[in-house]
């Protein structure tokens, strides 16, 4: 059976707002980033489902699997392949690397955001799920966790965006 994406979308909208993250903010806590002028993908938007089906999952170094544990790059190479059938792999850097870059304010559900946490380009990726919150698998507190784009330790480490849908 599908479910329409109206339907999707509110559910979305109803998760997204019963899935805040506390921890530090920036002053611009209140930042948003523009509606996208992409159509929200359907991809992404199981991509995002499934990625809440993770939260709390536990943090592996080279974790490919929840059973096992995930890293940032084996919780996306795994929701990737699981909910949208696509094969990403590698490292985030990799994973970057073959992703199609798009503009922050493009951003739509499913698009993945990079991070340089270790005074390294692209080490670090999480999924977008909108309202500039993000999913990923931090090793800091070792569990797959809701954050947004705007708390003061992202901001200041964002590098980019990329999709693999269109």
């Amino acid at each position: 059976m599908r479910i329409p994406a109206l339907i999707l979308l509110s559910l979305s909208a109803l998760l997204l707002a019963a899935c805040g993250s506390p921890g530090p903010r920036s002053s611009a806590s209140t930042e948003t980033i523009a509606q996208a002028s992409r159509p929200v993908s359907e991809k992404g938007t199981e991509v995002v489902f499934y990625a809440m089906g993770l939260i709390d999952t536990g943090y592996r170094f080279g974790g490919k699997n929840p059973e096992a544990g995930l890293d940032c790059s084996g919780m996306v190479s795994y929701i990737y392949g699981q909910a949208a059938g696509l094969r990403v792999q590698g490292s985030a850097a990799d994973i970057a690397r073959n992703g199609k870059p798009i503009d922050r304010a493009e951003l739509r559900p499913g698009d993945l955001v990079f991070f340089n946490t270790l005074n390294r380009s692209f080490s670090h990726v999480g999924i977008y799920i909108g309202e500039t919150r993000f999913i990923h698998a931090p090793s800091t507190n070792g569990r797959v966790r809701i954050d947004r784009l705007s708390d003061t330790y992202y901001a200041q480490r964002f590098q980019a965006a990329r999709t693999f849908f269109d």
